[in-house]
């Protein structure tokens, strides 16, 4: 599925846009039908509270999360695999298309595991259409310009999670490489390690930005625009692992680059 189509049926299925179309269709239908009219509004607009709250968000992202273990590194992993997370589009202050915030995040910690472990660091996200640069070279490039870390391989020719699991085995095969640490936030580690296992890999989490909070206030009950998008990151995540229970993997990998 191209990456246009896979991004265009995300939004039909995720808040808000899923609960601004319920609504829609209720307000349509309160004069022929207004029993479920009035039923679809309710529901859309108790969901859209719900799902505002960082209470709820929060809670529900948390249930994907596992905490990591004493020490999870120390088991003769031989690489680390970090993956990309979308781009920041023609950045005026950079004057180029660079990582985005999350991506940003997850090279952090990739950068910390490099100086703990010593261990060379795989960098895997393809181009969006149209851009001409990969998310796995502008890691590279901020990862060594600016965090002082080499970056040994490359995979840019994923446009998802599945792809970037067995494009990176077909690269670090080649050197012997089966045990990675797996960089990735942590609500999206239960979908990366599944396809990095089926893939080929031993995989160590090395999870980070979990969902914290530092209270629960009155303020976790107040919706949010951030609260919203943690709870599309829920779905977005419970559908993918759907998605891929359902479809076969691929047969063989895509072409990737290594550099």
């Amino acid at each position: 599925m191209s990456w246009y189509a896979t991004n265009l049926i995300s939004a039909f299925l995720l808040p808000p846009l899923n609960l601004i179309l319920a609504g829609t269709i209720g307000v349509a239908l309160l004069k022929r039908r207004p029993r479920l009219g009035k039923l679809l509004m309710v529901t859309a607009l108790t969901l859209l509270y719900l799902l505002s709250t960082p209470f709820f968000a929060e809670a529900m992202l948390q249930r994907l999360e596992t905490r990591p273990p004493p020490d999870p590194f120390n088991n003769g992993i031989q690489a680390i695999v970090v993956l990309g997370s979308s781009t920041y589009f023609d950045a005026p202050e950079y004057g180029s298309h660079t990582v985005s915030r999350f991506a940003l995040e997850r090279i952090r910690y990739a950068a910390w595991l490099h100086r703990l472990t010593s261990k060379p660091i795989l960098a895997t996200g393809g181009s969006p259409p149209g851009t001409g640069s990969s998310e796995a070279l502008q890691m590279k490039a901020v990862l060594e310009k600016e965090f002082n870390v080499p970056v040994r391989w490359t995979e840019e020719a994923s446009v998802n999670t599945r792809e970037n699991a067995y494009n990176s085995f077909a690269i670090l095969k080649k050197d012997g490489i089966r045990r990675i640490a797996l960089v990735t936030h942590a609500w999206h580690m239960p979908r990366a390690a599944k396809e990095f296992e089926r893939a080929g890999f031993k995989v160590t989490p090395a999870a980070t930005a979990y969902t914290t909070r530092y209270k629960t206030d009155v303020f976790a009950f107040v919706p949010s625009a951030g609260a919203l998008q943690k709870s599309s990151f829920f779905f977005h995540e419970v559908i993918g692992l759907a998605w891929y229970w359902l479809t076969p993997p691929p047969e063989q990998p895509h072409t990737s680059h290594a550099s």
